[in-house]
């Protein structure tokens, strides 16, 4: 069988997220998710997850994942990674199996650790409120194109330190097509 390297960068972030910040409900995992993939794709020009995001009200979020786990309708390998415990306020998500980093890059990881740390005691509404910031993606696609549209990675570049060019991220996207059509075919 062969392995989906995006499916299990995703178990195993959701997994690492759920263990170092407090507390990880659906909505602040969408979020967790969000700034890892898009402060890789900003260095880079490639998420790490794979996943499209959402301008939704509460914030970026990659939708399939959102109702895979908002409706409890598990694939299997979600299933036996992780829990959903009910609170009053939030469905809080605990995992099952340990963190796994052999799927990461260096730099997957550092962005990965760096996200934690910086959103570990955030409750859902700052991180919520800091998804919303002026000029960052998800305001952009809200003002441009309206509430439930698609955010465009291209949206977190910018011209500050450690941010590839447009140009560039559009190259890396057509040479990893250019892969995937050479290798699939």
């Amino acid at each position: 069988m062969l392995i989906d390297h995006n499916r299990e960068k995703t178990i195993n972030a959701i997994i690492y997220f759920s263990n170092n910040t407090k507390p990880c409900g659906i909505t602040k995992l969408c979020k967790l998710l969000y700034y890892l993939d898009f402060l890789h794709f900003k260095e880079t020009g490639r998420s790490v997850t794979g996943m499209d995001y959402y301008a939704w009200k509460f914030g970026p979020v990659p939708a399939a994942l959102y109702d895979e786990i908002d409706k409890a309708e598990f694939k299997p390998d979600l299933k036996a990674s992780i829990a959903i415990q009910t609170t009053e306020k939030n469905k809080i998500i605990k995992p099952k199996k340990h963190f796994n980093d052999i799927f990461f890059t260096k730099r997957e990881l550092r962005i990965l650790k760096n996200v934690a740390f910086m959103f570990k005691d955030a409750n859902t509404e700052d991180i919520v409120e800091a998804s919303h910031l002026p000029n960052l993606p998800w305001d952009k696609t809200v003002e441009n194109k309206g509430l439930y549209e698609k955010i465009d990675y291209l949206l977190s570049l910018d011209n500050t330190a450690g941010s590839i060019s447009v140009e560039e991220a559009l190259e890396r996207i057509s040479d990893r097509e250019e892969m995937k059509k050479v290798f699939s075919g």
